[in-house]
């Protein structure tokens, strides 16, 4: 229950009803609450002119079937203003065709007054919407409770397809935030990854230098020894090839005929 007075609607009430507590003591068959005099009328919807003029009576059963029907679907609302207690009852006369015409106005007006976004999510079209929807529904009600019911269920289920247009929404939004830092976390680790392999990916060329000197070091050597081997094999060739000369001379000067 409020603890202060509601804003205004585009609902149609009755007059607030204060409602008071009796402390002083009573017998259990005393009723415990008691209501006085009315506070002045609701203004948070035009009257007509022609709502002031003396309705015809209706049947006292079917008007107060309509009264139980329009309080289950428009409970009535409560709150305090001190320590007093008002209700405030929707209402239950007919409406007109220029009561429906203030209505429209009423909602065009607020719209433009609350700055409610003409497109997209809004909160505030959304609940004008619904408040004219509502008043919609009590204006029905009264002339066919049946077609009111029916409009109820219509209303019901529009608002519970919102709900879970709204509760995919909000389960959506989680699912891309948890998405997003568990993407942000990732890359974080995959920003490291790449810095670990990239050291490695230094260390690794380094070591291909220190290999690639060694191995032009060691070919070097192997060709200067190389080098120093056939030079000294030629030489050796040399030096048989004259030294066998020298012995094939004396060979021949000593196998050769005297003279």
């Amino acid at each position: 229950m409020s603890t202060i007075p509601p804003n205004s609607s585009l609902v149609r009430y009755d007059n607030a009803v204060l409602v008071t507590r009796n402390t002083d003591k009573r017998t259990p068959k005393a009723k415990p609450l008691k209501s006085t005099s009315p506070t002045p009328m609701d203004t948070s919807m035009p009257l007509s002119p022609s709502s002031n003029k003396k309705l015809q009576p209706l049947d006292s059963k079917n008007l107060q079937q309509t009264d139980e029907i329009l309080n289950s679907i428009l409970p009535p609302r409560e709150w305090t203003e001190g320590n007093q207690l008002w209700v405030q009852h929707v209402s239950s006369t007919p409406a007109t065709r220029l009561d429906v015409i203030n209505l429209q106005e009423q909602l065009d007006m607020r719209l433009q007054q609350r700055q409610a976004r003409e497109t997209g999510i809004c909160p505030v079209r959304r609940e004008l919407f619904s408040q004219c929807f509502d008043e919609l529904i009590r204006q029905v009600t009264i002339s066919c409770s049946e077609r009111g019911l029916l409009l109820l269920r219509v209303r019901d289920e529009i608002r519970m397809t919102i709900a879970a247009y709204q509760t995919l929404y909000e389960s959506s939004v989680a699912f891309g935030m948890r998405k997003a830092l568990m993407a942000e976390q990732g890359k974080a680790d995959m920003e490291k990854r790449v810095n670990e392999l990239e050291m490695d990916k230094r260390d690794l060329e380094k070591q291909v230098n220190e290999w690639k000197a060694k191995c032009e070091q060691i070919e070097k050597r192997n060709s200067e020894q190389r080098a120093a081997e056939e030079k000294k094999h030629a030489e050796d060739i040399s030096f048989y090839k004259k030294t066998n000369q020298q012995l094939k001379a004396q060979l021949e000067g000593i196998i050769a005929p005297k003279k």
